[in-house]
């Protein structure tokens, strides 16, 4: 499964320091595009917004507004779409930015130089501003996989950290299988950014006859020469590409450019694989392998972690616990306050307390004495006892609020709604969170109460209690 969850060293969200002017031509569409990237408020993410649409509407850049990855990744939302994000939401990604609305006047970003390393300068330049809000990670718990028939074959692994791995199998001499690593994405900048696009020489001809690479430009691309090839057919294609002459160079490539590494074009497919899965919507820990991987693949995993991220947001999230954290009250404190004994004093610790929530710990064991009379063949906690542990935690929350909380009792007068969703068993660990449901008047106070043990929730319940001094008991 995927859980979210938010850095412990309170690391912060970025933006831009200032905005970005580029402009340059779509690779496909051929337009002349002019850009904008602009700082965003925190938790907004990448936004693409056509300003040269009737009303400037918005897309997010985000997995589920996928429409295409014929040759690159389209966006939609509702009728916009915006082509060929994957080079500009890589720099944004690799740069540490979390938060950008970038502006586009026209269908597509624009091409530049095949890779990301104009925007990576771009960035550098404006300037990047730490936010107020807290990064969240998705942290990868189990492997996700993607597979199809082609070959295609993406797998994400736990991991504390952001890596990715690519393989690449063409049946080419030139290219053939080539491996390419990211062990940190503090090193896109060097190690990534400046690997262009590439493609064969026999598809060249084949998108242009297809209306696509209206913008291409010999020097905005490796051109693999997977054949043998003639001048006149070189002659032809410096005429369609209004170039000077080229040749073949020893490495297999046209003249028009240069190798940056030998393995640049494994590099540009690992660049692509991160600027398509930053359409998850955020940052995930986790080992990316990729073998044979593309814009549909890439795309398909994102919309795989975003479902399941979903999924994740919609349960209940326990409570963070350390065992070896030193507890907020151990069991001798907790029994200070509250007048509970064993084998009733169904707390062993309190790990976190503040004005609105409390979290304990009940660790059951098989030594529990009611495990001798209930159920003792198959052991199993009894619910009211589970209702009992939940009050004793919200007691010690709204015995906090009294500066002699041993001169007060606490008194349950309701308990609504409670709703059990697993069997508490030997071995478990309850982790408990109640938390204040509204402001306590005249001592009364109504809390909601939830237990689990691991990630699965296992009881909840509200709950209405008086807080009294004792001898105001006595005296009624």
């Amino acid at each position: 499964m995927i859980s979210i969850h938010h850095q412990q060293m309170t690391e912060k969200q970025k933006t831009l320091a200032r905005e970005i002017f580029l402009s340059g031509k779509g690779l496909h569409s051929g337009s002349n595009v002019e850009l904008k990237i602009l700082p965003a408020e925190p938790n907004s993410g990448y936004k693409f917004k056509r300003t040269d649409l009737p009303g400037q509407p918005v897309i997010n850049a985000l997995a589920s507004n996928v429409v295409s990855t014929a040759r690159g990744t389209t966006l939609k939302e509702n009728d916009a779409t915006v082509m060929t994000i994957e080079h500009l939401c890589a720099a944004l990604f690799g740069m540490d930015i979390d938060n950008a609305l970038i502006e586009v006047s026209g269908p597509e970003i624009p091409i530049l130089n095949g890779s990301s390393a104009p925007f990576v300068e771009a960035i550098e330049k404006a300037g990047i501003a730490e936010q107020e809000a807290e990064r969240v990670y998705y942290q990868v718990k189990e492997k996700i996989h993607y597979t199809d028939e082609k070959g295609v074959d993406i797998a994400i692994y736990p991991d504390d950290t952001f890596s990715v791995d690519v393989h690449i199998d063409f049946n080419s001499k030139v290219i053939g299988n080539q491996f390419a690593s990211l062990a940190d994405i503090a090193h896109f900048k060097d190690e990534i950014s400046s690997c262009k696009t590439f493609v064969f020489l026999h598809e060249l001809e084949i998108l242009a006859k297809n209306n696509l690479i209206k913008g291409g430009d010999l020097d905005n691309a490796l051109i693999i020469i997977d054949r043998a090839v003639s001048q006149e057919e070189l002659d032809r294609l410096t005429q369609l590409f209004h170039k000077p002459k080229i040749e073949v160079m020893p490495e297999g490539i046209l003249s028009n450019t240069s190798l940056h590494f030998q393995n640049e074009p494994a590099r540009h497919k690992l660049l692509d694989v991160i600027g398509d899965l930053s359409l998850i919507g955020c940052r995930i820990k986790g080992k990316v392998i990729a073998r044979k991987p593309g814009h549909h693949g890439n795309t398909e995993v994102a919309k795989i972690v975003q479902k399941l991220i979903k999924k994740d947001l919609s349960k209940p999230a326990p409570p963070e616990y350390d065992p070896n954290a030193e507890p907020v009250l151990d069991i001798n404190e907790i029994k200070k306050r509250l007048p509970h004994r064993p084998p009733f004093l169904l707390i062993d610790k309190i790990t976190y307390l503040d004005d609105t929530i409390v979290c304990g710990i009940k660790n059951v064991t098989m030594n529990e004495t009611f495990f001798v009379g209930h159920y003792p063949d198959e052991p199993i906690m009894p619910g009211v006892l589970q209702i009992e542990a939940m009050a004793q935690c919200g007691g010690i929350l709204l015995l906090s609020f009294v500066p002699d909380p041993e001169n007060y009792l606490l008194y349950f007068l309701k308990i609504e709604n409670v709703k059990f969703k697993h069997k508490v068993v030997p071995g478990d660990t309850l982790n408990i969170r109640m938390k204040l449901a509204g402001p306590v008047k005249r001592g009364i106070a109504y809390t909601h109460g939830q237990v689990f043990v691991g990630d699965n929730l296992v009881v909840e319940g509200d709950f209405m209690a008086q807080l009294a001094k004792r001898q105001e008991i006595t005296e009624q």
